[in-house]
């Protein structure tokens, strides 16, 4: 009986041998299976988890995230979900369905501190659903901390830029609204960073003014500072949608320094006339790009009294481009120009490794204050790769880098793990070509 079935099923049985679509390399056979064990292309992601370590972050986080379940039942705490969101970013995985899949990623579970599977995508998804009012303002705060915790002495100068971005909606998000000036219906958030470090990350709708909010971030950013260190010298620096004549007059009350553009109006035109009419007499003479600088007093009809403004003529092939500042800076109008004004493009250079390397814009949730914490989410992700470059990589090729460049060269590599119950082990690639960067980061990691 059972050599019959036993001949039964050897005849059910039908072997299939495949032939590999793949040629040969010098007579050498190129064969594929998924026989290789557990093999991850983030190996690199160790360093965010020291990282996050090393400032407390998401430790930081996760006692002021709402959570209101049951302790004794919880399998994923509040701190591995947070951790395993802003790695994701970091790492590149853009959206929350990507982590039905990366939950089971050997490097990724090691570095939120797990063996086992992490959090699937809906999951996540609640625990997003849950940010309020409160945790947005109270991990502000972290960030801000943390800022000033970064200055082993006290500055004597903060530069403060100020910007917003477009963040485009294509659903029925709350506080969706038409922008006519980027023609599209979407989020308008602010941003603030200090040189590098990012300050601030606010989700507004694009109903308001550019500016709003501006003043009252401005004011407690001041005033934190100035508790913190009594004699730094503090600019407000943005473009012509900052320009609003209260913020001006409190900075002129509080003795801080500002670099605003304004926008252009006939009065202004005016003012620079000689100045443009001599650039053109150059332009013409050299068929060459021309900048002139001039300063001159100007009040426009809400302003109490009148200010500093730097006027730029500026004559190309393109015509003219005259563009205006106003300041209570001291110093030469191109000085202020160039050298103060004009640093302000790199703020723009963070805002895109804000919204394209770290996908700030996917704010595709619903409700409101899920949004704003995926806002955050993409800045709590840019302060661990900030760090890195800042600590980490400087003097080296990657001492400029952006995000992406970052990520693809630190993070990116080949792995295989091996887990068992002493070791957890990280076998990099043999052939990894920044191995020499690799170990000096990790020797610089050992001294902080």
């Amino acid at each position: 009986m059972f050599k019959q079935k036993q001949m039964q099923g050897t005849a059910m049985t039908k072997c299939i041998s495949l032939k590999s679509p793949f040629s040969n390399v010098k007579n050498h056979k190129v064969q594929v299976n998924f026989n290789g064990g557990e093999v991850s292309s983030d190996g690199g992601a160790l360093l965010l988890s020291e990282v996050d370590r090393k400032l407390a972050l998401t430790a930081s986080l996760s006692k002021l995230f709402p959570d209101e379940r049951d302790q004794s039942k919880v399998i994923h705490s509040v701190q591995s979900m947070l951790k395993q969101r802003i790695f994701g970013i970091a790492l590149g995985y853009e959206d929350l369905n990507d982590h039905d899949l990366l939950r089971n990623c050997p490097a990724l579970q090691t570095t939120v501190g797990k063996t086992s599977n992490l959090a699937s995508s809906a999951t996540l998804c609640r625990l997003e659903n849950k940010a309020n009012r409160n945790f947005i303002i109270e991990a502000h705060k972290v960030i801000i901390e943390q800022f000033i915790a970064s200055y082993t002495t006290p500055p004597k100068e903060l530069i403060l830029d100020f910007d917003a971005t477009d963040d485009l909606v294509h659903g029925n998000q709350e506080g969706k609204y038409f922008h006519g000036y980027y023609g599209n219906y979407c989020f308008l958030p602010l941003y603030v960073f200090c040189d590098k470090k990012l300050l601030i990350s606010y989700l507004r709708t694009s109903k308001s003014d550019q500016a709003k909010h501006a003043w009252a971030i401005l004011s407690l950013l001041v005033k934190r500072f100035r508790a913190t260190w009594p004699d730094v010298k503090i600019i407000f620096r943005g473009d012509s949608g900052f320009c609003r004549q209260q913020m001006l007059n409190w900075c002129d009350k509080k003795n801080i320094k500002y670099i605003i553009g304004i926008a252009k109006n006939n009065v202004l035109n005016c003012l620079l006339e000689a100045t443009m009419n001599k650039a053109k007499e150059l332009y013409n003479a050299t068929l060459e790009k021309q900048r002139e600088f001039t300063e001159f007093e100007y009040a426009a009809k809400s302003w109490k009294h009148k200010r500093k403004v730097i006027g730029k003529a500026e004559i190309s092939s393109q015509g003219e481009n005259p563009r205006y500042l106003v300041t209570n800076l001291e110093g030469s109008s191109q000085f202020l120009y160039d050298d103060i004004y004009c640093a302000r493009g790199d703020m723009e250079n963070r805002i895109k490794e804000q919204q394209l390397d770290l996908f700030a814009d996917r704010t595709s949730c619903s409700k409101w204050w899920p949004n704003q914490l995926r806002l955050m989410l993409s800045s709590f992700a840019y302060i661990l790769i900030e760090y890195i470059r800042e600590n980490l990589l400087y003097a080296t090729e990657l001492a400029k880098a952006q995000a992406q460049t970052i990520r693809l060269k630190l993070f990116k590599i080949g792995a295989v793990i091996i887990r068992n119950t002493r070791a957890i082990k990280f076998l990099l690639s043999s052939s990894y070509p920044y191995q020499d960067l690799w170990n000096k980061i990790l020797g610089r990691m050992a001294l902080l």
